[in-house]
């Protein structure tokens, strides 16, 4: 296995994907389109034989039916499964990975929960990512395990950032991390779908109003991140005194928005701890 990195990381070796829903499946895919990892060099476990057909047909990959068949094919394995049966899965890949470098994108699981279901010695590396990697806008969080190398730690965030962005942090931030960025697409697509039925309500095409609403969500998070303004700074532009804006922001919070806010990061927060344990 090994990276070269021109511009982007290319991959030398195999990627065991365990999981072919949703998240899974948008990782092969950029992996694969953006050409990190050939597309026969990804195999995927996935138990449903018409969901591997159509993961083979769309994205050239190689799938498997079992866990432990895609282990042990991979030179790299990614635990792409739900928190809540992460460890009968670490039971079954068990025997599949020693001396592999093993990935989870499981919320709430610590890499030393999973390093304690393996061989002793297996290097464990976590990463929250988002559903944005669909369309390799995704934000990842990564944090090495306590045998992972600081080499295999920016490996996975090279791998990692070809779906969007991706940093390294602690593992004690992780669940706060979760809860922004992992969470944070469901809180933003709420957004647009409260701001699309203010517009219909006060008589704006329902496609109109959506459109509104995605391409102004869009926008202001490309000005904030290219000009590098904090956000109020961005509201104080767009609130002249006594107009449009300054009025729907005293609405905004006289409702409690940021409690709204602060309280949903700090539930999924308390709902990843409660995963973890």
């Amino acid at each position: 296995m090994s990276a070269m990195n021109p511009g982007h990381v290319r991959i030398e070796g195999t990627l065991a994907i365990v999981g072919g829903g949703r998240m899974g499946e948008a990782i092969a895919a950029g992996l694969a389109a953006s050409g990190v990892f050939e597309p026969a060099s990804i195999v995927i476990a996935e138990p449903i034989a018409e969901r591997r057909e159509a993961l083979t047909f769309a994205h050239g990959v190689r799938c498997v039916e079992t866990a432990p068949e895609a282990a042990a094919e991979g030179d790299i394995v990614l635990l792409a499964v739900k928190p809540q049966v992460m460890d009968a899965v670490l039971a079954e890949v068990h025997d599949s990975v020693a001396e592999r470098l093993v990935v989870s994108i499981a919320a709430g699981i610590s890499s030393a929960r999973i390093e304690s279901g393996l061989p002793a010695g297996t290097a464990v590396v976590r990463v929250m990512p988002n559903t944005p990697a669909l369309v390799r806008e995704g934000m990842s969080v990564i944090s090495g395990g306590s045998e992972a190398t600081a080499e295999q730690v920016d490996l996975v965030r090279e791998i990692f950032s070809v779906l969007g962005h991706a940093i390294v942090l602690d593992e004690h931030h992780q669940d706060a991390a979760t809860a922004i960025s992992g969470s944070g697409p469901a809180y933003v697509a709420l957004i647009i779908d409260a701001l699309a039925r203010s517009g219909v309500m006060h008589g704006l095409p329902r496609h109109i109003a959506e459109e509104l609403a995605v391409q102004t969500v869009a926008g202001t998070a490309a000005l904030v991140e290219r000009t590098g303004q904090h956000p109020e700074q961005i509201i104080d532009g767009v609130a002249s005194p006594g107009g449009t804006t300054i009025a729907a922001i005293e609405a905004l919070e006289a409702a409690g928005v940021r409690a709204a806010f602060n309280a949903a990061v700090t539930a999924a927060v308390d709902r990843a701890k409660e995963l973890g344990s």
